[in-house]
């Protein structure tokens, strides 16, 4: 068939992975392609009533991970925490919040998930500890300049008596980066005030992280999320910039954000992964630039980083393609594998943004602004949102390199953006006053039936409130449903499977508002934006929409499948 017309021609393929790792497709090299699902633990499923989600309730539903199809599970934190920052407030690297579980549960899990062939990566939350953490009460009750000190960052304050904090540096959280103890010393944490930093000038924080990953990997661990990745290495030399002259530094020069140093955390943290058999993986949360995304991807650091410009990027073809060869360039440089992403805890759920006008970027101001109403400003559009999703979904399934979902997407879930204040528990919203709306709604605990009580995540209601509208997007109202976002997922993840094949990446010429790719076998993957096209050559495999059966057309926000060979 001939080809839509185009302002460009057909693209040479984009570079195969090059490098130090092995081909793919073997055992070791897993996570390449895998598709990993993010479990927010205490809001996946609840097995005692308490409306805590917790690790018999993720166990109890394993069987619907495996029917799902996914390669492999993300935990976020089950570490005993006071829940300051959703379990990111770590009281213990090497322990489980006992209102969520044992680490007999852990191995459970590990087992339950092996047996379906999925494997368990958790988070790693090295940047800091919560204030509860035993180092920390140690050093809280030793003197300044001590040992126990020296595992955070102190420091002596300015002014009179030492009552003005080190630096005016303000956190991401709210308030000010620095907190005043009993004794007048100040301590930093980036976070909240619950979570001081720890020092990675010393060494004893570095034997006990490896220490932490040995202890997970030796429970069948095959690998960690490395949180805020870029933040571990500091340099809080004096004189300490004020916070308009750190705004104005580059990379590599900033004092907390992104420098050269923390590459050699994470190279000895290689030689601990490569120990095992197959090596542990682990991706790095690394908001840095992208171009110097790669080195926390490289083959002597984590291995992978996530790709997070989907999550900033307009509902718009240029911005995907752009955003899509940039990534796929990057994995070829460092012989990685690019991560792909459209929701996690901490973003306004895609199918939300993709319902706002133009597509409304999760981490925007404009999205912010949304949640700020309690989603009465602007309008959202909630089925064009779950049709964008779905083809954006398509899409990046489509696309060589590892896909990461958020539970709940498969259900077409929206974001619940009119939270009452007294349930809310995200630091930022409380830190600030509300000015930052926070993450919450994008955090409620998943419906997985139609009615009865938190509409089955548990029976005894729902640590954050669900909204009456969960029932009709639940699993329960789903099953049995070949047009509902859950089955399109399941076979889309079936369907990748079979068809999937090697790195490579052929650009097809499309109209504006049309990305038209190919792989290897015949496997074209077509995503109409604002716009209609053509169906692909080959039978179709999978639409995100329903197609005309009388034409060769593609409706607008839709993405098709089709295989050329038999």
């Amino acid at each position: 068939m001939d080809q839509l017309p185009s302002h460009e021609p057909d693209a040479a393929p984009a570079p195969a992975a090059q490098g130090p790792f092995p081909s793919p497709g073997t055992d070791r090299e897993w996570w390449r392609h895998a598709v990993v699902y993010q479990i927010y633990p205490r809001s996946f499923a609840d097995s005692d009533g308490d409306g805590i989600g917790d690790l018999p309730g993720i166990l109890s539903r394993v069987p619907y991970l495996a029917d799902l199809g996914v390669d492999a599970v993300w935990l976020s934190p089950f570490y005993p925490s006071a829940l300051a920052d959703g379990g990111y407030d770590v009281d213990d690297h090497r322990n489980v919040d006992p209102r969520l579980g044992t680490l007999d549960d852990v191995d459970a899990l590990v087992a339950a998930l092996g047996e379906h062939g999925i494997r368990l990566v958790i988070d790693i939350v090295p940047n800091h500890s919560s204030n509860r953490h035993v180092w920390f009460q140690e050093a809280l009750a030793s003197p300044p300049g001590s040992a126990a000190r020296d595992r955070y960052i102190f420091r002596d304050g300015k002014g009179v008596d030492g009552a003005e904090p080190p630096a005016d540096w303000a956190s991401g959280f709210g308030g000010l980066m620095w907190e005043r103890v009993p004794d007048g010393q100040w301590y930093l944490h980036c976070h909240a005030a619950e979570q001081p930093d720890l020092n990675w000038d010393n060494p004893e924080v570095h034997d006990d992280f490896v220490s932490t990953l040995r202890f997970w990997a030796d429970r069948g661990v095959a690998g960690f999320r490395i949180d805020v990745a870029h933040l571990l290495a500091k340099d809080l030399s004096d004189p300490l910039p004020s916070d308009a002259e750190m705004a104005r530094m580059p990379p590599g020069v900033h004092p907390l954000i992104d420098r050269d140093e923390v590459h050699e955390i994470y190279a000895r943290w290689r030689t601990v992964f490569d120990e095992y058999d197959p090596p542990l993986t682990a991706v790095g949360e690394a908001w840095v630039e992208p171009e110097r995304r790669s080195r926390y991807a490289s083959r002597t650091g984590l291995g992978q980083a996530f790709n997070f410009d989907l999550l900033t990027a307009n509902w718009s073809a240029p911005e995907f393609r752009e955003v899509i060869d940039r990534n796929l360039r990057q994995a070829a440089e460092t012989g990685s594998s690019s991560t792909w992403v459209l929701s996690n805890h901490d973003v306004v759920r895609h199918a939300t943004r993709y319902g706002l006008p133009q597509g409304t970027p999760g981490c925007s101001q404009e999205g912010k602004e949304w949640l700020r109403t309690h989603g009465a400003s602007p309008v959202l559009d909630r089925e064009l949102g779950v049709r964008r999703a779905r083809a954006a979904t398509l899409l990046l399934l489509a696309l060589p390199g590892s896909t990461y979902l958020y539970q709940g997407e498969e259900l077409g879930l929206h974001e619940v953006p009119d939270l009452p204040e007294d349930a809310r528990q995200d630091p930022t919203y409380l830190r600030t006053g509300g000015a930052d709306p926070g993450r919450d709604g994008c955090r409620v605990p998943l419906p997985w039936t139609a009615s009865g009580p938190a509409f089955g995540f548990s029976d005894g209601g729902a640590h954050l409130p669900q909204p009456s509208w969960f029932g009709a997007s639940s699993v329960e109202s789903q099953e049995g449903d070949d047009d509902s976002t859950l089955a399109l997922y399941r076979r889309a993840l079936s369907t990748r499977r079979n068809v999937r094949a090697g790195e490579d990446l052929r650009w097809r010429a499309a109209r504006d508002e049309v990305l038209h790719i190919e792989r290897a076998g015949g496997w074209h993957c077509l995503t109409t934006f604002e716009a209609t096209a053509e169906l692909p050559p080959g039978r179709v495999l999978l639409s995100s929409a329903p197609l005309a059966h009388e034409e060769r057309m593609v409706p607008p926000n839709t993405t098709v499948w089709t295989l050329e060979r038999p």
